[in-house]
């Protein structure tokens, strides 16, 4: 048996109303998850939190906020579930591979008047967000979502790298991306992602936002439950499986947790839709949305971790953010260690 499972299977939590009951009487990891509560409960911004271990819910708890059940904004989380889709598409021979560009896969989306490089684009490219375009994220992101096409005004952009050369954070990179995935399939961004993971993970994924052309924006808006999340996370935890079925292959997953780039502005690795770190010699995978919306799995540990925040307050590096790594680094961590 596996240290994790070892560990945790004397120590099973279960909670009700934010306050955990032990299934054991193992008083001191009582005391471990009462004050990761504590913690979360003191981060004004966190509205909830959720902890699984080896697949046994051991934390889950709304401290303000929608109910835990509610789907919620989860912002950027957005782009790692596009980024599961792209997988799904490539299993399908939906896209021929990473490298293959956008002239090869989706040449309509390229407007009239673009940079040719623009038709060099892979999906990789994309999916890394090293398109080399100017970004349409931060100061840009209003003008963007206010012009008449979406997909036009970001591939129309100036290049500010080479394509491929540097991680540019920016979400029209990934509605670049969804609507490639719309194109090559034939169906829509929702229905896409309603068929492909929310079938087989069991959760709702409501309708989003829509660009002018009707497409489903394509890393940004999407919402999610709390227990969502915890789905999606586990799923790529145990290698792509969830609840005896292969929703991604295991190739895929293992591509997507490899460092692909780096993030400039909180210095992490980014994989295919995963910021990546280590703490503590575990390796973890974050997917993060504006506001403090996370998903954190650490495979090592058999760790998956939920977190909604209100989606209206930035969550920096050097603010909430960090209130947020240092939860996870400081007591989510080393309380799974046991």
């Amino acid at each position: 048996m596996a240290k994790t499972q070892r560990n945790h299977l004397t120590r099973r939590h279960f909670v009700a109303s934010g306050m955990i009951m032990a299934a054991s009487p193992a008083a001191a990891v009582a005391t471990d998850w009462d004050r990761v509560l504590d913690r979360a409960r003191a981060l004004e911004q966190c509205h909830a939190l959720a902890v699984h271990i080896d697949g046994a819910e051991i934390v889950s708890a709304a401290f303000r906020g929608p109910a835990i059940g509610r789907p919620v904004p989860v912002k950027s989380v957005s782009k790692t579930i596009v980024a599961a889709l792209t997988g799904a598409a490539l299993e399908r021979g939906e896209l021929p591979s990473l490298t293959a560009t956008l002239g090869d896969v989706a040449p309509q989306l390229i407007p009239a008047g673009a940079d040719p490089r623009a038709g060099t684009i892979t999906i990789d490219d994309l999916v890394t967000m090293q398109a080399g375009l100017e970004r349409t994220s931060g100061a840009n992101y209003g003008g963007w979502v206010n012009s008449p096409n979406w997909v036009a005004n970001a591939l129309s952009r100036p290049f500010v790298a080479t394509p491929g050369a540097r991680m540019l954070y920016s979400t029209g990179s990934f509605h670049i991306l969804g609507a490639v995935l719309a194109e090559v399939s034939g169906k829509s961004l929702l229905t896409l992602a309603r068929e492909r993971l929310g079938g087989p993970l069991g959760i709702d994924i409501p309708a989003w936002t829509r660009d002018p052309q009707g497409r489903y924006l394509g890393g940004n808006e999407m919402s999610l439950s709390l227990p969502a999340m915890i789905r999606f996370g586990e799923m790529y935890r145990q290698n792509g499986s969830f609840d005896g079925q292969q929703v991604l292959s295991e190739r895929w997953v293992a591509q997507s947790l490899q460092t692909h780039t780096r993030s400039p502005f909180s210095g992490l690795n980014y994989g295919y839709g995963w910021f990546l770190g280590r703490a503590g010699g575990d390796d973890f995978a974050l997917a993060r949305g504006y506001g403090g919306q996370i998903i954190c799995i650490a495979p090592s540990l058999g760790l998956t971790v939920a977190i909604t925040s209100d989606p209206l307050r930035p969550a920096r590096s050097g603010g909430y953010f960090g209130d947020i790594m240092r939860l996870l680094d400081g007591e989510i961590f080393p309380a799974a260690r046991g």
